[in-house]
Formats: C-alpha cells, structure tokens, sequence
C-alpha cells in the first residue's frame, strides 16, 4: 500500500484545515488507517484512527472534539477535519495503515506510512 497525504498548510489558530490520505496499490479493505503526528524535538504520537471494515473511530484526549477522521471508499481515501486548531497542533502529520480492525495507538503497529504534510498553527 502506498500512502499519500496532503492538505496541510498555514492556518491561524481557530481555524481548520482538511488533510487527506490516499491509497494507491491496494484499497483499504479489512486496513485500519491512521494519522500521526510529530511536533519538532518530540515523539511522533497518535491522533485519530478509523477502521474500514467496521468504520470504528479512536481519538487521542487532545484533539478529541475537534477533528473528525472519515473515509470515503469510492475514492480510497481518509480524511482528517481539523477544527478549532491550536498553535499546539502544529506538528509534520503523518497517514499509517495496519492490517486488520484494531486501531491501535502506537507507531510500531503501522507497516505502511504515508510521506507526511506539515500544518502549522499561528496564534
């Protein structure tokens, strides 16, 4: 599977931004597809996730309420609504697929990753 994600971009705080996350090679039937981000000088860590077999969604506490991860299976991508963004948010932000339905949180548990967009949050 290979993995392209876009949309990121300048936004002040407050503001939204969508970023997408497409598949090519494969569809992501029976793939739990994630978003990971990555802030300067910090661990990557978990954002949100959605399982495509059984559309189960997972969100990490500091962005829970304001993204919103969703698919759309015609045209093999996930989405990422970013809401309310905060100067905290800005980070690289990475799409990651894993077999199977579990969305599991960590980054070891992703085999295919996505080259990443930077979004960066004026305040």
């Amino acid at each position: 599977v290979q993995l392209q994600a876009s949309g990121g971009g300048l936004v002040q705080a407050g503001g939204s931004l969508r970023l997408s996350c497409a598949a090519s090679g494969r569809t992501f039937s029976n793939y739990a597809v994630g978003w990971f981000r990555q802030a300067p000088g910090k661990e990557r860590e978990f954002a949100a996730g959605i399982s495509w077999s059984i559309d189960s969604t997972r969100y990490a506490d500091s962005v829970k309420g304001r993204f919103t991860i969703s698919r759309d299976n015609a045209k093999n991508t996930v989405y990422l609504q970013m809401n309310s963004l905060k100067p905290e948010d800005t980070a690289v932000y990475y799409c990651a697929a894993k077999y199977g339905d579990y969305l599991s949180s960590s980054t070891r548990s992703y085999n295919y990753w996505g080259q990443g967009t930077q979004v960066t949050v004026s305040s």
